[in-house]
């Protein structure tokens, strides 16, 4: 069953093609929680398989990023901070969560949203409390550009040189097993590195909670 809806999603993601990866990661920067990591690697395995291309998968993904992310900071920048506690339940979307990407703004700036682009949780928070605390726009899109395509080429690189090389790990579980198993310690590293990735948010919260 599980490899019936990989296989699925995989599809999905190279039927929507480059505007699927796009809508998909603007979505993923707004109050949407879609994980970046079920969109690009799925796009760049395709990517090594010529189906797709990588610069345009990474293309696609980072501007979805970016264009999500101005999103979020021009509504936020517009209302404030009342009507994100309000409603923000209804996507949700936490008020300590809220407090942590606020804090991280406050603290850190400029770059505390691009390091926040980096970290599970927050990653699609952080445009909202830089729209509530007005931060510049240029230097907002300059951090979260950056923070984005850094990102999002880690994950194309990852769905490419890791996952693409294993074209028939769709084909049958047996397969996909098989490919699991042959680069398992670059499953273990990437498990690894977000794992710590979530220490540095928990730190955060109960830091400055």
């Amino acid at each position: 069953m599980l490899h019936s809806l990989i296989t699925t999603w995989f599809s999905l993601v190279h039927d929507w093609g480059y505007f699927g990866v796009f809508f998909l990661m603007a979505l993923e920067s707004t109050v949407v929680p879609i994980p970046s990591e079920l969109i690009l690697p799925p796009a760049a395995y395709w990517a090594a398989q010529g189906k797709m291309n990588f610069w345009g998968v990474w293309a696609a993904g980072t501007l979805g990023s970016y264009i999500g992310s101005i999103t979020s900071y021009a509504i936020c920048y517009w209302l404030g901070d009342k009507w994100l506690i309000r409603y923000g339940k209804y996507f949700l979307i936490k008020e300590n969560k809220i407090k942590v990407a606020e804090i991280i703004v406050q603290k850190h700036g400029a770059m505390g949203v691009f390091i926040a682009r980096l970290l599970p949780v927050v990653r699609h928070l952080i445009s909202m409390p830089a729209g509530i605390f007005r931060m510049k726009f240029s230097i907002f899109s300059i951090v979260t550009l950056t923070g984005a395509g850094f990102w999002c080429y880690i994950l194309s690189v990852w769905g490419e040189k890791v996952i693409g090389k294993h074209p028939e790990l769709l084909n049958s579980p047996k397969e996909m097993m098989h490919a699991v198993r042959s680069e398992m310690i670059w499953f273990i590293l990437a498990v690894g590195g977000l794992a710590a990735l979530y220490l540095v948010v928990i730190w955060f919260k109960r830091r400055f909670s």
